[in-house]
């Protein structure tokens, strides 16, 4: 029997993918035979991810894709693409009454604006295949309300409600676009604002006991890249260890 989660033959692009979950979806896809290229700002981390690839052909560019020279460098640079995850983000903690015009845009920037206008630079050069899947990594922050993290709740429902509007403008093409909604997952994000015994505590609330790895996150990513999910577009996908009602941090 055939795998349909393989990757062989696959050309992918993971954003963030110098760190955390966007590394860690990186080193899977490798791992299922696709040829991924990774994008980030710091171009030390990007190498040592590239280290830890499986297989040949795999390449790097860095980018800030808050800018827009860079994103054309990237996009420029790019091949045909099989699969596109978009990762890269940052995290926020300010109260609603102290936040600023400066304040939004350090979020929204890198959250939102930044993958759209990816996306659309991407669909314009002609460099998304028909029967691509694209992937965005929002987070169950979206619908789940906790004092302190309003802008990156909202940059993260901002992100879902555009991917189910993609979905949708290219299923023509049948090109599939979902979203992974993550819980906490150990990553240097997860450290904003926390010690390390309040996030031992606040782990040791999830049914499962624990924080989610970025090979979690990797593993459902690969779902959707692969063939297997082949009539599923327009999806948000919670993985949560469980803790879907908790009051995170």
């Amino acid at each position: 029997m055939d795998n349909p989660f393989t990757l062989a033959g696959k050309t992918i692009l993971v954003t963030g993918a110098s760190s955390g979950i966007g590394r860690g979806i990186a080193v899977a896809c490798a791992g299922m035979g696709a040829k991924v290229i990774l994008t980030a700002r710091n171009e030390i981390r990007l190498q040592e991810t590239l280290f830890l690839l499986e297989g040949d052909g795999h390449s790097y560019i860095c980018a800030d894709l808050t800018k827009a020279e860079d994103r054309q460098h990237l996009v420029e640079q790019l091949p045909l693409l099989d699969g596109l995850v978009q990762c890269a983000g940052v995290m926020s903690r300010v109260p609603c009454k102290a936040i600023g015009a400066e304040d939004i845009q350090q979020v929204f920037q890198p959250n939102v604006e930044a993958p759209m206008l990816l996306q659309a630079e991407l669909l314009q050069e002609k460099k998304i295949a028909k029967s691509a899947s694209i992937v965005y990594i929002a987070s169950i922050a979206a619908r789940s309300a906790v004092a302190g993290n309003a802008l990156y709740s909202a940059s993260k429902a901002a992100l879902i409600s555009y991917a189910k509007c993609l979905s949708l403008e290219l299923a023509p093409r049948m090109i599939r676009v979902n979203c992974i909604c993550p819980a906490m997952v150990w990553t240097d994000l997860a450290l904003v604002g926390a010690t390390q015994e309040e996030l031992d505590a606040d782990q040791a609330k999830y049914p499962l006991k624990r924080y989610g790895r970025p090979e979690d996150i990797a593993n459902l990513a690969i779902y959707l890249l692969s063939n297997a999910s082949a009539w599923m577009t327009g999806s948000c996908v919670e993985i949560t260890g469980g803790g879907n009602e908790l009051i995170h941090r």
